[in-house]
C-alpha cells in the first residue's frame, strides 16, 4: 500500500517515511500543498499522512480538495499536526479526515493509525474505486459521467452529476447541508444551504419514481440527506 506523507519539516517526514518502509509500505513525499495535490491527483495514493499547516495550500484545504474530488474522496486522510487546540480536531474531521494526530507522536501508535484507518477502508476503499455504480437499476459511470435508470440514460445537469456521485460514494452516512455545500460546490462558493434542497429536488425529480417516497436519496429530518443504502 502506498503512503503520501504531507509535511513541511523534512526530518519528520523522514522519519515517517523510514518507519512506515520497514513496515512494508511504498511511500511518496510532498513538503506543500501544491505538490500534495499533484501528487494525489497522478497516483492516487492509499492513504494521506497530513500536516495541517503547509506553505501554500493549507492542510485543511488540501483534504477540502480531495473530499470534493468524485475521483479521489475514497482516500483516507489522517492529520498530523502541532495543533493541539479541539476546535481544529474537530474541524479537520467535520471536512472529512478519517483519524488526527498530534506532535510530538509515537512511530509506533502512528503505524497503528494507519494500520486501523487502512482496516477500516479495506472493503469500502476498495469499493469506492470501481469505475461503475449500481444500485436498484440506478447505473453510474464515474468516469463518463453517464447516469442511466433501469436501462435510461439520464441527462443531469453538472451539480446534479457532482451531487449524486457524491451520494453514491458514501451510502449510509448523513451529511447536513453545510457538509454538502462544501463538498460539491466548494467552500468558496457564495450560495446559500437552501441551494443544496433545490437541487436534490431536481436530482430526485429525474431519478425517483416517488420523489415523495424517495428510494436513493432520503432526507434525515433534523439532520440533512444520505444515500439510501449500502451498495449491491
Amino acid at each position: 500500500m502506498k503512503v503520501l506523507v504531507v509535511d513541511d519539516e523534512k526530518d519528520i517526514v523522514d522519519l515517517v517515511s523510514f518507519n512506515l518502509k520497514k513496515e512494508g509500505f511504498a511511500v511518496e513525499k510532498a513538503y506543500d500543498g501544491e505538490r500534495a495535490m499533484r501528487i494525489i491527483r497522478d497516483s492516487a495514493p492509499d492513504l494521506i499522512l497530513l500536516d495541517l499547516m503547509l506553505p501554500g495550500i493549507q492542510g485543511m484545504d488540501v483534504c477540502r480538495m480531495v473530499r470534493r474530488d468524485p475521483r479521489l474522496s475514497y482516500i483516507p486522510v489522517i492529520m498530523l499536526t502541532a495543533k493541539t487546540d479541539e476546535v481544529d480536531k474537530v474541524l479537520g474531521l467535520e471536512i472529512g479526515a478519517d483519524d488526527y494526530i498530534t506532535k510530538p507522536f509515537s512511530v509506533r501508535e502512528l503505524i497503528a493509525r494507519i494500520r486501523a484507518v487502512m482496516r477500516r477502508f479495506e472493503s469500502g476503499g476498495e469499493a469506492e474505486k470501481k469505475k461503475t455504480f449500481s444500485y436498484k437499476g440506478l447505473r453510474i459511470d464515474y468516469d463518463s459521467f453517464e447516469i442511466s435508470l433501469d436501462g435510461r440514460k439520464i441527462d443531469l445537469s453538472p451539480t446534479e452529476a457532482r451531487l449524486l456521485i457524491f451520494f453514491s460514494k458514501n451510502p449510509g452516512k448523513v451529511f447536513t447541508r453545510s457538509q454538502i455545500l462544501d463538498r460539491v460546490w466548494g467552500e468558496n462558493s457564495f450560495v446559500e444551504p437552501r441551494t443544496v434542497d433545490v437541487h436534490i429536488r431536481r436530482l430526485r425529480a429525474q431519478i425517483e419514481k416517488d420523489s415523495d417516497n424517495p428510494a436513493f436519496i432520503v432526507t434525515v429530518r433534523g439532520a440533512g440527506y444520505k444515500f439510501a443504502a449500502a451498495r449491491e
